[in-house]
């Protein structure tokens, strides 16, 4: 809230302004009617109640309107009563447009720093309708209090009244706050060929409403004068245009009182004063709206600007990171074919000229999986998203005449929304990952080969642990001999798992058709033997219809009886493990197998690291390589498998697919395998 310090001399000041704008309005009267032709008190009055609004001597800013309207008008001989009515109706417009600027024009001329200059054009259409609605109440309250004294008042006077106090407002009310704002110092005077300009607009305009009211009035032709109107709004800024209203309408009226003029020369005073204070009021506005539109055209083309040279030199550094990017960079269409992709792409993909835009990115480059089996393109990570499935980074090996000796590029695939409701693009990162592969391959294989050639002095050291403990019975060192033996089991599984991890990478697939109710009773049955044999709780696994794939069936065992496993070991303590395992068809002649448990569930955010290698659950005890096995033996199948929340109470569902068994993909599958790319 405004202090009462500050708000005195504001109202000092605004008093003085209304007391000299009454007054020179006073002076105004037309002949044959006494009614004002000029009303700049109706404008300063609204907006000194508009800016004192929030003023903590806003009762006596308000007294003040109606004392010094009536002592105005009391000193340019109107009677007391008179003045006294048209000082109440004063103060009540000027209340009026203060509240309605208030509620649809907030900070308009009002707050802090003297509130926020007329700068839109929706703006004056409020400010003319607040201003309507406040002559229209000081007119009515004008009139009704003459007529109650006993003065007659035409409803054209009544009218006119309206338009004058309209007129009042964007006149004398918006060059009063304009004033403010140019004493502070918030607009700038015009310089060099743009004041030239300004000074021919007037110049111009001073001769032609000489010629139209003083030196050929006979012609009624004021109304090209709105032309000169639209040239200075349209040309000077609005503080001038608004300058320009002012001195141009009061010369129109103060000519038309002084009988010259087109409009001088209608004879009745009510429709003579009506006409020019409806010229005067659609001068103004027509002025105002031409140059507020103006200010909002160029402050929106300096936006759109900025705006531009702040996307240029975002493209430009954009541009400039993606093809000094070392990863290489696409974006696809809906339909597959390149958008755009960056050089490295072009480098990693090894066919630089054809990877350019609407070309299709498909299996034709010599895509193929890392043990290479060829890559249908329906199989290509993109083109999986691009059908709206969850796809995670793939390896893919590379090899066409660009790269014959082969490379291992990891596809990274995001969905790009172009438009909200449109197709989504896709955004295809890849990266050479080859030496990584070779490194980690090799590592593999070298622990394979270790754990092989540590199986035969573990098998030293089991059997001489067994003869230990058949001389030391009764001995206290047999106890040791139990350690050693726990520890050579724990060695002897930790060695078959990296042994299984090896062979489930590397072996010779021998693909079958596989009857999965089969495998899968002989599995569930061996676990139901197993639990009652060390006297462990049995697990409730219950297996619904299962069809056949076309698979390794050595390597579809170990992959069931480690998911299977992994289920029953996952459950906390004190409950019954319980299995389900269920299968559908799935897409391209696969079939999906569902795994799902009662266990402890996934670790938040662990859905895709479980299957990373020496990954160990919380309650696991294996080496932590059971379910890398797994997918390694599925995606070497053609498959894939993902870990989820069990969809119907706790636990977690495994899914993975498998060629489904005599489908026309098993069968296209084996012609594949029969024809296996050379090797890297």
């Amino acid at each position: 809230m405004m202090s009462s310090r500050s708000s005195v001399p504001r109202t000092l000041g605004f008093g003085a302004l209304h007391l000299l704008a009454v007054v020179a309005g006073q002076l105004t009267e037309l002949p044959g009617l006494d009614e004002p032709v000029l009303w700049p008190a109706a404008g300063v009055a609204a907006v000194w109640l508009v800016v004192q609004r929030d003023s903590r001597t806003r009762g006596v800013d308000i007294a003040l309107v109606a004392l010094l309207t009536m002592a105005g008008m009391a000193i340019t001989g109107t009677s007391p009563e008179l003045a006294a009515v048209h000082g109440v109706a004063a103060v009540v417009a000027a209340l009026v447009l203060a509240v309605a600027a208030g509620r649809w024009l907030p900070g308009l001329w009002a707050g802090e720093g003297g509130g926020r200059p007329l700068s839109h054009l929706t703006e004056l259409w409020r400010v003319i309708l607040a201003a309507g609605l406040a002559a229209v109440t000081g007119s009515f309250l004008a009139t009704l209090g003459e007529r109650l004294l006993g003065v007659e008042v035409s409803t054209t006077v009544a009218v006119m009244r309206v338009a004058r106090d309209i007129a009042g407002v964007l006149i004398f009310g918006v060059a009063t706050r304009q004033a403010g704002y140019l004493i502070r110092g918030l607009r700038r005077a015009p310089t060099g060929p743009q004041a030239l300009e300004y000074a021919a607009i007037f110049a111009v305009s001073t001769g032609a409403y000489w010629y139209t009211f003083l030196f050929n009035h006979s012609l009624p032709i004021g109304f090209l004068l709105l032309v000169l109107t639209v040239w200075a709004a349209v040309r000077m800024s609005t503080p001038l245009v608004i300058t320009y209203s002012v001195v141009f309408n009061c010369a129109a009226a103060l000519f038309t009182l002084t009988g010259s003029g087109p409009y001088a020369a209608i004879a009745d005073p009510g429709p003579r004063g009506l006409v020019i204070e409806l010229y005067l009021g659609i001068h103004v506005a027509v002025g105002l709206a031409l140059a507020l539109g103006r200010d909002e055209r160029d402050a929106l083309i300096r936006r759109l600007r900025v705006s531009e040279e702040e996307a240029t030199e975002k493209a430009r550094m954009m541009t400039t990171i993606v093809e000094s990017m070392t990863e290489g960079l696409a974006i696809l269409d809906p339909n597959g074919g390149l958008v755009l992709r960056n050089p490295a792409a072009g480098r990693l993909l090894g066919n630089v000229n054809s990877v350019s835009g609407g070309v299709a990115l498909g299996s034709d480059y010599g895509f193929f999986h890392p043990d290479g089996t060829p890559l249908a393109t329906g199989e290509l990570p993109y083109t999986r998203a691009l059908a709206g499935q969850d796809v995670q980074p793939m390896d893919v090996l590379v090899r066409n005449a660009g790269v014959p000796e082969g490379r291992i590029v990891r596809f990274n695939v995001a969905r790009l929304a172009v438009q909200p409701d449109g197709p989504h693009h896709m955004v295809v990162v890849f990266h050479d990952v080859t030496a990584d592969r070779r490194h980690r391959d090799e590592l593999m294989s070298f622990a394979g080969l270790v754990a092989h050639d540590l199986l035969n002095p573990l098998t030293t050291i089991e059997g001489w642990a067994e003869v230990l403990e058949q001389e030391l019975p009764g001995y206290r060192p047999a106890e040791r001999v139990t350690r050693i033996q726990r520890a050579a089991a724990r060695m002897r599984t930790f060695l078959n798992g990296l042994l299984a991890y090896t062979a489930a990478r590397d072996g010779k697939l021998m693909p079958t058709t596989v009857n999965l109710a089969l495998l899968v009773r002989d599995i569930v049955n061996s676990r139901l033997d197993q639990a009652e044999t060390f006297g462990t709780v049995v697990p409730q696994i219950e297996v619904g219809q299962l069809d056949a794939v076309e698979a390794d069936p050595v390597l579809v065992r170990q992959l069931l009886e480690n998911l299977v496993e992994n289920a029953v070991e996952q459950v906390p303590a004190g409950i019954v493990p319980y299995v389900g395992i269920s299968c559908q068809p799935g897409p391209n002649g696969m079939l999906r197998i569902d795994i799902i448990d009662n266990g402890i569930g996934l670790p938040p955010g662990k859905r895709h690291e479980v299957f990373t290698s020496f990954h160990r659950g919380e309650n696991s005890r294996g080496t932590g390589l059971e379910l890398a096995i797994c997918k390694r033996i599925v995606e070497r199948h053609g498959g894939t498998i993902d870990a989820m929340a069990n969809p119907y109470g706790n636990g977690t569902r495994m899914s993975f697919t498998l060629p489904a068994g005599r489908s026309a993909y098993a069968r296209t599958l084996e012609n594949q395998w029969a024809q296996r790319a050379p090797s890297r």
